[in-house]
């Protein structure tokens, strides 16, 4: 016996939460007002508007696994900055390290002692030798990318579909209904038609990769998420 959703009943509900997320969010909603003026979507990263509500909510302050909005709302985070602050928000001994640098200066587009401390620990942490730095996710994957074609003369990448992959061009792809490789909704200004860069295939989905590696062309490798960027080998 099936139980069907009662549509009715689940818009009531929303509309209530919808409701009550306004009644406790008013000076969220004016910050978004005001920052609109300013701001493409109300927004500093486009992606920062594409949350559930009438508008984002801003925040004031934010402590190890805790951030609190500037209505006074306090949430557990589970984002935590998307993993930037996975070690909890502002913890001590990094804000103190922070506070000292500052005093001798914060960029110089040259290389410091510090560098190679970091880089030491991570090759002693990851069994990898050599390091290089970026500034975000996104900007690593494009290293990625394009050390991947040298090494090993493909252009082609695989990507799964509806997976996050930063603001990457060839990473904006999805399956159309025939299981073409096209645009994602909303994909700007692409510099080629995908189906050229990249192939997609669905989450977990074995079969459907293992196909993808065996098109015949020698433009092949599998790139998943800026952490998994290693070569495959040739179906």
């Amino acid at each position: 016996m099936s139980t069907q959703i009662d549509r009715v009943r689940l818009a009531q509900l929303r509309k209530v939460e919808e409701d009550r997320f306004l009644a406790t969010h008013k000076k969220s909603a004016e910050a978004f007002a005001d920052s609109q003026k300013v701001m493409h979507e109300g927004v500093p990263m486009s992606w920062m508007a594409k949350w559930p509500g009438a508008h984002p909510v801003f925040v004031k302050e934010a402590k190890g696994a805790r951030f609190t909005d500037i209505d006074g709302n306090t949430y557990i985070d589970f984002c935590l900055g998307d993993t930037g602050s996975m070690t909890g928000h502002s913890p001590d001994a990094t804000i103190a390290a922070i506070k000292r640098q500052a005093d001798i200066g914060i960029t110089s587009m040259l290389p410091t002692l510090d560098a190679a401390v970091v880089s030491k620990e991570l090759a002693s942490r990851f069994g990898l030798p050599k390091w290089q730095f970026t500034v975000t996710a996104t900007d690593a994957n494009r290293h990625v990318i394009r050390y991947c074609r040298l090494i090993t003369g493909r252009s082609k990448i695989i990507v799964i579909d509806r997976c996050y992959h930063g603001s990457v061009d060839e990473t904006f792809a999805t399956l159309d209904d025939a299981g073409n490789t096209v645009k994602r909704e909303g994909n700007l200004g692409a510099p080629v038609d995908l189906d050229v860069t990249t192939r997609v295939v669905e989450f977990n989905d074995l079969a459907g990769m293992e196909a993808a590696l065996k098109h015949g062309d020698p433009h092949n490798f599998s790139w998943s998420w800026w952490y998994d960027a290693r070569p495959r080998s040739k179906a």
